[in-house]
């Protein structure tokens, strides 16, 4: 079942959205060699307990962190560490936070220190892929709009777009209907209407889509080695066009 937000639940949401946005702000300073995942995660505690918010994947399913810090091949779901990030590494800090119930979702990929030719069009492209599919997030389109316009210019600039994991609703909850998937032809799936709130989050690699779990469970790396990137963001569906909740 999709649940419709109020505009004042949006709102909550978008409160939300501004702390995540926030910390991301002060993140991207912070990305430099030498720093480590585990460092930005306990950075990233602090600010949303400073202002009042919680982590909601800390104790996900027996998660342990307050972000998912994935750098390189990993796609998504990596876990924090004490390894130093270094010079031309690429990382994604995902995170949702939980203000007073309300929950806000955004993934953002940095580059660390100077970047190949190749993890710098991948972050270009990864982050114009989200906008693309922002741009179909309106009232009457279907989620296939979201997901075609995503695949199609991801494609064509010479990236595979990851199948395993997708975008989603959210709310009250992590993971609510519907499903967002980044791939797949236009005119299908669910039909956009106000007040529905959702995630896109294209994760992009520069070869195969396919991927592989570590031993951990969690961490999703590309099956080849190669590189991946994503950018997330939560927007609400309204009668005036999408509103990103998580605007940096």
């Amino acid at each position: 079942m999709i649940i419709i937000k109020t505009k004042e639940q949006i709102e909550n949401m978008k409160k939300a959205g501004e702390i995540l946005a926030a910390c991301h702000r002060e993140i991207a300073k912070m990305i430099k060699p030498g720093i480590t995942t585990l460092e930005i995660d306990a950075f990233a505690e602090s600010f949303m307990k400073k202002h009042g918010a919680t982590p909601e994947q800390k104790g996900y399913n027996g998660y342990q962190f307050a972000t998912c810090g994935s750098p390189n091949d990993v796609i998504c779901h990596g876990f924090p560490n004490k390894t130093p990030l270094k010079d031309g590494d690429i990382v994604t800090i995902d995170m949702v936070v939980n203000l007073n119930g309300w929950l806000a979702d955004s993934a953002w990929s940095y580059a660390v220190g100077n970047v190949s030719e190749q993890a710098q069009k991948l972050l270009d492209v990864t982050k114009e892929s989200l906008y693309k599919g922002i741009e179909q997030a309106v009232v009457g389109n279907r989620i296939g709009d979201i997901s075609h316009a995503i695949q199609t210019y991801a494609e064509a600039e010479g990236f595979s777009v990851v199948r395993e994991f997708i975008g989603h609703g959210i709310g009250e909850e992590m993971h609510e209907q519907p499903q967002v998937p980044h791939y797949g032809p236009p005119h299908r799936g669910p039909r956009l209407k106000e007040g529905m709130v959702i995630t896109i989050e294209p994760m992009l690699n520069t070869g195969t889509y396919r991927s592989k779990i570590d031993a951990d469970g969690w961490t999703a790396r590309t099956l080849d080695g190669g590189l991946s990137a994503q950018y997330e963001h939560t927007l609400a569906i309204t009668a005036d066009g999408p509103i990103i909740l998580t605007q940096q």
